[in-house]
C-alpha cells in the first residue's frame, strides 16, 4: 500500500531541503562541478560566494545565481592567513572544497614542483579553508564541509600520484574534521565521482593520449571509462545535486562520509 503524502508532510520535507538564510562558499565556482554545486545551492535559497582565480568567470556565475564573488588563488596558501580568511568566512555555513589541478605523468617523470602545486591547492587550502571556518560554525550549531574527492580518494590509477595523494588525504581530513564537529552540528562529508564532463577532464584527453600512447578518440573507452558499469561521463549538474542535498537539514546524519557517484567503476 502506497502511504500518501499529505500537504503538510510536503511542506515539512520541502523546508528540510531548503537553505533559506545560509550562507555558502564554493571553491573553483567558475565552473564544472563548483559552478554546478554554486547553482544547486543557491536554488535551495542559499546565498553563494563563488571563489575562484577566475575572476570573471566567477562574477558571471554569481550574476547568474544572485551571489557574490570572492576572486582568490588557492595556490597562494601563505597568503591564506587567519587574518585575510577571517572576513571571507565570516557567517560562512556551508564550506564547499572544490578547486582542483590535474597532471598526468610517471612517477619518475612528475615534476616536484607540480606535485606540491596539487597538494597545496587540493589537500593545504581545504585544511585552512575548514580551520578559519569551524569555529564561526560553532558558535551558531550549524555547519557543512563538503569535500569533493574524487573515485580517486578511494582508488588509484597510473600516472596521477599527485592527484591521488591529494585526494586520500582529503577524504581523510574530512573524516577527522565529521569526528570533530559533530558535537557542534557540523558534518563533514566528500563527494566521490568518476570522470565528470568538465574542462578539467577535458584537458586530460590529451595528456592520457600521450603517456598511454594510444590516440585521443580512445580515451574515454580504453581509460577514463573502462572500469564504469555506466559507460558515460558524470554531468556537473548530476554531482552539484549531491552537494546541495548533504548541505541541507536533509543530511544531518550524515557525516563522515564519501558519496560514490562513479557509475560502478568503486564497486569492483
Amino acid at each position: 500500500m502506497t502511504e500518501r503524502i499529505v500537504p503538510q508532510a510536503r511542506e515539512s520535507i520541502a523546508e528540510a531541503g531548503s537553505l533559506r538564510g545560509r550562507r555558502a562558499v564554493v571553491t573553483g565556482g567558475a565552473s564544472g562541478i563548483g559552478a554546478a554545486s554554486a547553482r544547486a545551492i543557491a536554488a535551495r535559497g542559499a546565498h553563494v560566494i563563488v571563489a575562484d582565480i577566475d575572476g570573471d568567470g566567477a562574477s558571471a556565475v554569481a550574476a547568474e545565481i544572485g551571489g557574490s564573488t570572492w576572486e582568490v588563488d588557492l595556490l597562494d596558501t601563505e597568503a591564506l592567513t587567519d587574518d585575510a580568511l577571517a572576513g571571507e568566512l565570516d557567517g560562512v555555513d556551508i564550506l564547499v572544497n572544490n578547486a582542483g589541478i590535474q597532471r598526468v605523468s610517471p612517477i619518475q617523470d612528475f615534476d616536484p614542483r607540480d606535485f606540491r602545486r596539487i597538494i597545496s591547492l587540493m589537500l593545504e587550502a581545504p585544511f585552512l579553508l575548514i580551520r578559519a571556518a569551524l569555529p564561526g560554525m560553532y558558535e551558531r550549531d550549524f555547519g557543512r564541509i563538503i569535500n569533493v574527492s574524487s573515485v580517486h580518494g578511494i582508488r588509484a590509477s597510473p600516472f596521477k600520484s599527485a592527484y591521488v595523494s591529494a585526494k586520500h588525504g582529503l577524504e581523510g581530513l574530512s573524516k577527522v574534521t565529521a569526528l570533530e564537529g559533530g558535537a557542534f552540528g557540523v558534518t563533514s562529508n566528500c563527494v566521490s565521482p568518476g570522470y565528470v564532463r568538465t574542462p578539467l577532464v577535458e584537458k586530460q584527453i590529451a595528456e592520457q593520449a600521450a603517456v598511454h600512447g594510444i590516440p585521443e578518440s580512445e580515451v574515454l573507452s580504453r581509460i577514463m571509462l573502462t572500469e564504469s558499469a555506466i559507460k558515460r561521463l558524470v554531468e556537473p549538474d548530476e554531482v552539484g545535486s549531491l552537494v546541495a542535498w548533504l548541505a541541507s537539514d536533509e543530511a544531518a546524519m550524515v557525516t563522515g562520509a564519501s558519496y560514490t557517484m562513479d557509475g560502478g567503476w568503486s564497486a569492483r
